[in-house]
């Protein structure tokens, strides 16, 4: 047997258990926002703070969860966390209040916080180094494939008339197939190690912050987009199926897959996430400008939503490997639960930002507006990872 092989069976197992968890929660992400408005008649911005809840309460949780999965056996915090999770559905069904249900969403983002870090941690030690960057790709198209299906299959639910106990079903069912397929991952043995005295660095890779910093303002413009783009495209006058812009999106990073993590292999880490970052930087432009071009030609600018929705797949699918491998290769190697405890937690902040934000400037003005706001950022975050996060990552990468 190769000893650079990659497909193994558990391999596949932890693929499908991503695949299985992520599908429960693309399901529900652009339901929620429709979820609390109809049923607790909240305004913009208390869903933006509902919302966010989820992911403040998982980057809070994230960089205690690299310090545990380097200190301890990592596949039992895994499973408990993937159990946690699962079980928050059945959560949601009983939630008669807004309270109640705010109590949940946090212990779900705990959960996800926990889950994430673990899975992405696992699949790196089941891997050979050799090909991290494509097995972290196809570990990562799980999500995409997830989100090509979730979020579509969740709003024909709602606008087929299903009730939200059947979509929060269907979420906890494809969890708990998801665990199942998580038990049956078999990792590397992990020697005891010696616990070395708690500092900053056994919770943060410090040498991944200016990376981390670009990452936060591009996930800003992302988390608006998962979270309201189906609002968006009703405030705008688009009547068109909503589901297909995840789609179209999960297609584009689907294709990224092609290529992006084989170009991370030959070393070509920054270059991938530059071309990335222009791509998203051109997309975000125009998904702003859809709210102007709609007066002008309703059939052109409902084209364009859902080519730029494909073109934004292309270009997050493109970094997403890049950047998971980015911060790896600035940790040692018992630093791996760290280093990908950084990146998630500087994506989840930006998320958690996106969604305060995007809620509440949509409150007081528009969701176009929201939008012109992300596409500023993007720009910010192209100009400091070509003047501080690439130098940096080639004076101290250690692989």
């Amino acid at each position: 047997m190769r000893k650079d092989r990659l497909v193994t069976p558990s391999y596949c197992f932890i693929l499908a258990a991503n695949f299985l968890l992520y599908f429960g929660f693309w399901l529900l992400t652009p339901v929620l926002p429709f979820y609390l408005s109809e049923i607790f008649h909240s305004s913009n911005t208390t869903i933006g703070i509902v919302l966010s809840c989820y992911t403040i309460s998982s980057l809070c949780i994230r960089p205690f969860s690299g310090y545990l999965l380097d200190a301890f056996a990592r596949k039992p915090l895994y499973l408990l966390a993937y159990f946690t999770f699962t079980l928050i559905f059945a959560g949601y069904m009983v939630a008669g209040m807004l309270t109640m249900f705010i109590i949940f969403r946090i212990i779900h983002g705990i959960s996800f916080g926990m889950v994430t870090v673990g899975g992405n941690t696992i699949v790196i030690d089941i891997m050979p180094s050799s090909r991290r960057g494509e097995g972290l790709g196809y570990y990562g198209l799980a999500n995409n494939i997830a989100m090509s299906i979730g979020p579509m299959f969740g709003l024909f639910l709602h606008s087929g008339g299903a009730s939200y106990i059947t979509i929060f079903s269907y979420a906890l069912g494809s969890c708990v197939l998801g665990f199942l397929c998580a038990s049956l991952v078999k990792t590397p043995y992990k020697p005891p190690v010696k616990r070395e005295p708690i500092s900053l660095d056994r919770f943060i890779l410090l040498k991944g912050l200016p990376a981390g910093f670009s990452l936060l303002l591009l996930s800003i413009p992302y988390g608006m987009t998962t979270n309201y783009v189906a609002m968006y495209a009703r405030q705008i006058g688009i009547t068109a199926e909503t589901g297909f812009f995840f789609t179209c999106m999960a297609m584009g990073m689907a294709i990224s897959r092609l290529f992006s993590g084989h170009l991370v292999d030959k070393g070509m880490v920054t270059q991938v996430i530059a071309a990335g970052l222009y791509l998203v930087c051109f997309c975000y432009f125009g998904l702003t400008a859809c709210g102007w071009l709609i007066d002008w030609s309703y059939s052109f600018t409902t084209c364009s939503f859902f080519a730029i929705a494909l073109l934004l797949g292309i270009g997050f699918g493109t970094m997403f490997p890049a950047y998971n491998t980015l911060f790896v290769n600035l940790a040692p190697n018992n630093q791996r639960g760290t280093a990908t405890s950084t990146y998630l937690t500087s994506w989840d902040v930006g998320i958690g930002i996106g969604m305060l934000t995007g809620g509440y400037i949509a409150e007081i003005a528009s969701f176009r507006i929201a939008y012109m706001f992300g596409a500023t950022l993007t720009v910010v975050s192209l100009l400091y990872f070509h003047l501080k996060v690439t130098p940096h990552f080639q004076k101290y990468k250690l692989r």
